[in-house]
C-alpha cells in the first residue's frame, strides 16, 4: 500500500479550506483517509501541522505532495505563512495631482476670459468716446 500525506478539500465554494491528511494513494481526494494530522487555510493564510505524526509517517513511506512538503518545510523552520504584500496605492497620489493642475487649470481659464472681457470692454469704451 502506497501512502501519501496530501490536502483533502473542505469548505464551501470559492472559499477553500484543505485538512493534511495521510490516505491511501489510491483514494480519491476527498476519500477515505487514515489520519489527519493539520489543516492549511489559504484564504486566512492559516496552517497547522502535527510534525510528530509527520515524522511517524515519512519513514515508513509516506509521500508528501509538493503543497504539504512545503508546509512541512515552514512548520519545521518556525517561519509563519507570509501575507500577500499590500498593493501600493500610487493611483490615489496621481489623481489628487491631477485635481489640482485641473483645478490651477480652471482658475486660469476663468481668470483669462474675465481680463479679456474687461479688455474688451475698454476698448470699446474708447473706440465710443
Amino acid at each position: 500500500m502506497s501512502v501519501k500525506i496530501r490536502l483533502r478539500r473542505t469548505g464551501k465554494r470559492n472559499a477553500a479550506c484543505h485538512r493534511i491528511v495521510v490516505c491511501d494513494s489510491r483514494s480519491p481526494r476527498d476519500g477515505r483517509f487514515i489520519e489527519n494530522i493539520g489543516f492549511y487555510d489559504p484564504r486566512h493564510k492559516n496552517e497547522k501541522i502535527d510534525l510528530e505524526r509527520v515524522d511517524y509517517w515519512l519513514p515508513r513511506g509516506a509521500q508528501p505532495s509538493e503543497t504539504v512538503q512545503a508546509i512541512i518545510n515552514r512548520a519545521r523552520a518556525g517561519k509563519p505563512m507570509m501575507p500577500p504584500e499590500p498593493k501600493k496605492s500610487v493611483a490615489p497620489v496621481a489623481v489628487e495631482k491631477e485635481t489640482d493642475n485641473n483645478e490651477a487649470a480652471a482658475e486660469a481659464q476663468a481668470e483669462t476670459p474675465a481680463a479679456e472681457a474687461e479688455e474688451t470692454a475698454e476698448t470699446q469704451a474708447e473706440s465710443t468716446e
